[in-house]
């Protein structure tokens, strides 16, 4: 009994530890490929108006380019399809290594696109379709360090593990913004001018150190298991988007209840940014602020993840929603004050109660497929979650604001109803955090 107890506890460690590699990788991986999609939103709040829309009204040129925005997320759910669909059919590691070289590429030509004062229209034009590779490779990369993460983890930790992808979210955020608020510090002809685009550049560094982590990690054990056993079956690999479309519910589930989660998320580095500079508040400051704030956050995304594994993904999240609605009025009455202490407090807040939604949606929406179609679902789900809830909510949200005569109220009164309407789609649907992984189908 000894020597079997000898012999096992070694494969035990053995798979902790890969468990910890991966969950690492998951991290940093979503952390770049982050910083590179969240980095656009910071632009498109303080550079891109001025210099792909220059000459337009502020708040129009504002509008126009949360439109450029927006085009990442409408390509993110054609992401998960396509990388779905081979990271179901042939594996996920491979398709997380193509998403990230897709992801840095893209960002990395968006800082070497001539302004409109050089291209005129065209600049706008490249803009967008860089912003839609953006799009497709973010919408491949969530899904398979998702899935990397959950399926090598503990069912009991499963929730925690997975919440290190969405980590990766407000690491990405942080750094974005800290290298953007740098160089914002530049003379305003300077930092229009070339400024900008160094963090885009950066791009293509951090690509070189997201492939070294990515191509170290093992292929996930569960779908490795369920391949051998439809081998072995003779079973027909199946199309894994057309399965999760037979059974159509849990998409249409995870789309609502993650959509308020992504339009709150996206509010904040974008409009709320605008908004508080527009009351006088200091750009640089102002960055620095959500910078600060998405750091701190970081740790409650975790704590998210963690909670949801003991009370349940469902109760963790309604409570961060609920409590977003009550804070939204006095959230931008401090930002609306100019006073760096408390805008940063402002954003503080807001990013603690979004990660109590932030930190268990991984696992909450992987945790709703099979082994064999699990990339495509969650994927697909996800991403139609962040096409609804944050693709077009920058520009709404700032066309409400400038069509009101800039009052907030039409601001919140929207995102209140978003969130309503998640917490009603989560509250529909089944707990998952007692799922069993290896179910193929």
């Amino acid at each position: 009994m000894s020597g079997h107890t000898a012999l096992a506890s070694p494969s035990t460690a053995a798979k902790r530890k890969e468990a910890r590699t991966v969950i690492l990788s998951s991290y940093l991986g979503s952390t770049i490929e982050f910083y590179d999609f969240l980095l656009y939103a910071t632009a498109a709040a303080v550079a891109f108006p001025k210099v792909f829309f220059a000459g337009t009204d502020e708040w129009v040129g504002v509008v126009a380019a949360y439109a450029t925005f927006a085009a990442g997320y409408v390509a993110r759910p054609l992401g998960g399809i396509i990388f779905g669909h081979f990271g179901d059919r042939i594996g996920r590691k491979g398709m997380l290594i193509i998403s990230m070289a897709m992801m840095g590429i893209a960002s990395t030509l968006i800082g070497l696109i001539p302004g409109s004062s050089v291209i005129g229209p065209w600049g706008a034009v490249l803009l967008v379709v860089l912003r839609v590779c953006q799009g497709i490779a973010v919408g491949g990369e969530w899904g398979g360090a998702a899935l990397m993460a959950l399926e090598h983890s503990d069912r009991k930790r499963r929730g925690f593990a997975a919440s290190f992808v969405n980590a990766g979210a407000p690491t990405g955020a942080v750094l974005g913004t800290v290298v953007m608020g740098i160089f914002s510090a530049l003379p305003q002809d300077a930092f229009l001018a070339w400024g900008w685009r160094v963090p885009f550049l950066l791009s293509f560094v951090l690509l070189i150190v997201g492939m070294f982590v990515r191509l170290r990690v093992s292929e996930s054990p569960i779908f490795a298991e369920a391949v051998a056993k439809e081998s072995a079956r003779g079973t027909k690999r199946r199309i894994p988007l057309l399965e999760v479309l037979k059974r159509p519910k849990a998409l249409i589930m995870i789309m609502f209840a993650g959509a308020a989660g992504f339009g709150l998320q996206v509010v904040l580095p974008t409009f709320s940014v605008t908004y508080a500079v527009s009351k006088g508040a200091p750009q640089q400051g102002v960055l620095y602020a959500f910078a600060g704030a998405s750091a701190i956050s970081i740790l409650f995304v975790l704590l998210g993840g963690r909670l949801s594994d003991r009370f349940g993904r469902r109760p963790v999240m309604v409570t961060g929603l609920a409590l977003f609605i009550l804070y939204l009025v006095p959230m931008f009455g401090m930002l609306s004050s100019g006073n760096i202490a408390l805008i940063f407090l402002a954003f503080t807040v807001a990013l603690v109660l979004h990660s109590s939604l932030y930190g268990p949606l991984a696992a909450f929406v992987s945790e709703q497929f099979g082994t064999t179609n699990r990339y495509t679902g969650a994927a697909v789900g996800y991403q139609l979650a962040t096409l609804i809830g944050a693709g077009f909510t920058p520009g709404i949200v700032a066309g409400l604001y400038k069509d009101s005569g800039q009052s907030i109220v039409p601001v919140v009164i929207f995102l209140s109803v978003m969130s309503l309407v998640s917490i009603v789609f989560i509250l529909l649907t089944r707990e998952s955090k007692n799922n069993d992984l290896s179910t193929v189908s």
